[in-house]
């Protein structure tokens, strides 16, 4: 089964980015843009697994949760990789509890790789998908509405609590992937 560790967003978070995806979408840009329910941080992409390798991911799911605190998230910025000028990939950025995700996805990488799982070829990045690039038909269009809505992205307060981290099982369709919670590890409240 193909998995993946994430934290989840709150539904008032996941109506604003899908608000922002709806006046990118004005662009005429050839994107595939995230399902809103879909959206999701994602801190360890694993991949197609058995159940012996989803049980350890469980235990270390588990571990690692009780070990960590609840801590705040705040949306601060929307960007592309590889950069905005040039977008493959559309995301929203964090400050506030940037340093707490990479915290996690660290000792995800380094435990889940002891069980068998390779580890990501590029460093971890605190971010949220919303789109990606099918083709560069209206590119310019799109950038040119991607500087706008950042200006206008950053006087949103999108910040919400972060109390658990998240297994998924992902089912690719032709309608697009169908996610469905394997786990949720509650953090320490605070």
């Amino acid at each position: 089964m193909r998995t993946f560790i994430a934290i989840e967003l709150p539904q008032e978070v996941r109506d604003a980015l899908s608000r922002l995806q709806n006046q990118l979408k004005s662009s005429g840009a050839d994107v595939k843009w995230v399902a809103p329910e879909n959206i999701h941080l994602t801190l360890k992409f694993i991949g197609d697994i058995d159940d012996i390798k989803l049980d350890k991911i469980i235990r270390i799911i588990e571990d690692i949760a009780k070990n960590k605190n609840s801590f705040y998230i705040h949306l601060c910025s929307i960007g592309a990789f590889p950069k905005l000028s040039y977008p493959k990939v559309i995301w929203a950025g964090i400050d506030k509890g940037d340093s707490e995700t990479k915290e996690i996805a660290k000792e995800l990488e380094e435990r889940i790789e002891k069980a068998g799982i390779p580890k990501e070829d590029r460093p971890f990045s605190s971010h949220i998908t919303i789109g990606r690039l099918r083709s560069y038909l209206n590119r310019e269009k799109l950038v040119q509405n991607l500087e706008n809505v950042m200006r206008e992205f950053q006087t949103e307060n999108l910040e919400f609590n972060v109390t658990e981290i998240t297994l998924f099982k992902s089912t690719l369709t032709p309608k697009g992937p169908i996610y469905e919670i394997l786990k949720e590890a509650s953090l320490k409240a605070t």
